[in-house]
């Protein structure tokens, strides 16, 4: 018995030391989860941002890691499910226990995040530009706000084009919606008449663009120079296009401004009807800039294939990330609740040649730059501002938003804060 005992002793501590050996390995590393569908219909745009995180981290633990271990890349694939995402990040969180998450696309798909990183106290960078009305202790918005996007972009088509009438085009769910919100109330604040803005929306995939295409040539052609702001997402924008050209309408008669369609979006497709429109963005390939060249020269060698493009949600994930490993470096551990306050006020370069910085309400300065299409399927830049712009997570022009401040930095009593009423809204401090 005594010797049954022994060898039982000696084969618990054995599997002790197997399961500390484990748990020390594990620790060796500092896990970062990366959320981008691989599959589905989104694949084609956020499969490019996990390998543009995959060559990041590849990067920095050439460089020595962070804090003195090595990077692990957790990929995860929510396949352009949206309760999938919500799924997938709980798994990062509480069984991968990763120190930060990089991820997500669409809006609802990073709504579907959101609570599982609020309850888990995780870190999210999201790198897409996106609605704005929402500000989290637990997210990093590193893609534009529509004072970053939308609303320069219609200044410049008022400004410098002499816009008068409205089109207000976009795909049916919570971003286009939104910003079409904001957009409108903005157009109304500026003098332009309620019969002079037209909005339209249409499901994903949309394909029959005539019937819209003609309103949109009728609508154009009551003597008052007119544009489409577009937040029409997807491989519905090709038969957008391609209908405009159809119907004889180019570039000079009517101008679109686009959102969503970048350099990933326009490659591999016929841009004939889509040359001379523009697209309103914080980052374009096509930027002659000695560190934009050298990350495309980067990332060509690490996908191994010169024709691949970068776009600007790449931008966002390479000044996230820089900013994710600063804050780190600062607070000496990746504590969710150190890194959280050690963000605030980082400042790391950006692709055009500037600096971005964090803000107190997690969202990061920017410059915005307008491009016209050109017949490679690259941008040239028409106009720019002349600094960055800071983005603004409650819009100045919806009521109720106008009077919200965001602000974690602590010893505040909350990050959101309503000025008129006096109150909190959303998330407190704990």
């Amino acid at each position: 018995m005594k010797q049954i005992k022994t060898k039982l002793a000696t084969a618990s501590c054995a599997l002790a030391l197997s399961i500390a050996a484990i748990t020390a390995q594990a620790a060796e590393t500092i896990k970062v989860g990366v959320l981008h569908s691989l599959s589905g219909t989104m694949a084609i745009s956020e499969t490019t941002l996990k390998d543009t995180m995959l060559m990041l981290i590849e990067e920095q633990n050439a460089k020595g890691g962070l804090l003195g271990k090595q990077l692990e890349a957790v990929v995860v694939d929510p396949a352009s499910d949206w309760p999938l995402f919500a799924e997938r990040a709980r798994e990062l969180l509480e069984r991968d226990k990763v120190a930060a998450i990089f991820g997500a696309w669409t809006s609802v798909s990073r709504k579907s995040v959101l609570p599982v990183v609020e309850e888990l106290n995780g870190l999210m960078f999201y790198p897409v530009q996106y609605e704005g009305e929402e500000s989290s202790k637990n997210v990093f918005y590193t893609g534009a706000a529509p004072n970053q996007q939308a609303i320069p972009a219609v200044d410049y088509l008022m400004n410098e084009l002499g816009i008068e009438r409205w089109v207000l085009a976009g795909t049916d769910y919570v971003y286009p919606r939104t910003t079409n919100r904001i957009l409108e109330a903005y157009l109304k604040q500026m003098g332009v008449a309620e019969d002079d803005i037209m909005i339209n929306y249409t499901p994903f995939g949309h394909s029959d663009w005539q019937t819209i295409v003609s309103d949109i040539r009728t609508f154009g052609s009551a003597g008052k120079k007119t544009a489409v702001v577009s937040t029409i997402n997807g491989d519905a924008n090709v038969p957008f296009y391609s209908e405009l050209g159809s119907q004889g309408i180019s570039a000079e008669d009517i101008p679109v401004i686009a959102f969503s369609v970048g350099e990933e979006e326009l490659s591999g497709i016929d841009t004939t009807p889509l040359v001379g429109h523009l697209a309103a963005w914080n980052y374009f390939m096509s930027v002659d800039t000695e560190v934009n060249d050298d990350f495309i020269e980067k990332w060509h060698d690490f996908i191994g294939d010169t024709d691949r493009v970068s776009n600007d949600p790449m931008e966002a994930h390479y000044i996230g990330f820089n900013m994710w490993v600063e804050a780190v470096n600062k607070a000496g551990t990746t504590d969710p609740e150190a890194v959280q306050e050690a963000i605030i006020g980082v400042t790391v370069p950006n692709l055009t040649g500037g600096y971005a910085a964090m803000m107190p309400n997690h969202h990061i300065t920017k410059p915005v730059l307008i491009g016209e299409i050109q017949d490679d399927g690259q941008f040239y830049v028409v106009w720019q501002t002349p600094g960055t712009v800071a983005g603004d997570a409650w819009s100045d022009y919806l009521e109720g938003s106008k009077d919200i401040i965001s602000d974690w930095r602590k010893p505040l009593e909350c990050g959101n804060y309503n000025v008129v009423t006096k109150t909190c809204s959303g998330q407190n401090f704990e």
